[in-house]
């Protein structure tokens, strides 16, 4: 009977705890996902398409190359995607059309959450503290993005 109790008391004081919106007000600020402080991304790679001898090579190299897609989606959430398109016009015809996307930002204190092969991809899930890199952003600033052609040793 003691645990009957306590098993429900245990129950009682999680269900306190849980996250759902009873039509209250929703709190100042943008809502970036379900909680307002983490942001959650998720970066893919293709692991046959790596270069390598091996697959175990190959197998590394997308895990890192998803880990980079995970931190340009983060940033992305954060910082916004800028793009810029061009398109011809020929005796009034579409002619040469062109899309680019681009992504500028730092992300400090993200976290891998998890790391897994699925199929030929790799796959990494990442969240992100906004108060946390707010925190961090005090003990350095970057003043400089280095773009593709520049090079820093």
């Amino acid at each position: 009977m003691k645990l009957y109790v306590a098993v429900a008391a245990a129950i009682l004081l999680l269900s306190g705890c849980s996250n759902t919106s009873s039509g209250g007000t929703k709190p100042p600020g943008p809502d970036l996902t379900q909680s307002k402080d983490v942001i959650q991304a998720v970066g893919y790679a293709s692991i046959s398409e790596q270069k390598g001898r091996t697959k175990e090579e190959k197998s590394i190299r997308a895990m890192r190359a998803s880990k980079l897609d995970a931190y340009r989606e983060l940033s992305e959430q954060i910082y916004g995607l800028r793009i810029s398109a061009t398109t011809s016009l020929d005796d009034q015809q579409l002619g040469y059309e062109n899309t680019d996307g681009a992504v500028d930002g730092v992300i400090r204190g993200a976290k891998v959450i998890r790391s897994y092969p699925v199929g030929d991809s790799y796959v990494t899930e990442m969240e992100l503290n906004i108060g946390l890199m707010e925190r961090m952003k005090q003990h350095g600033e970057v003043f400089h993005m280095p773009n593709k052609q520049e090079v820093m040793f």
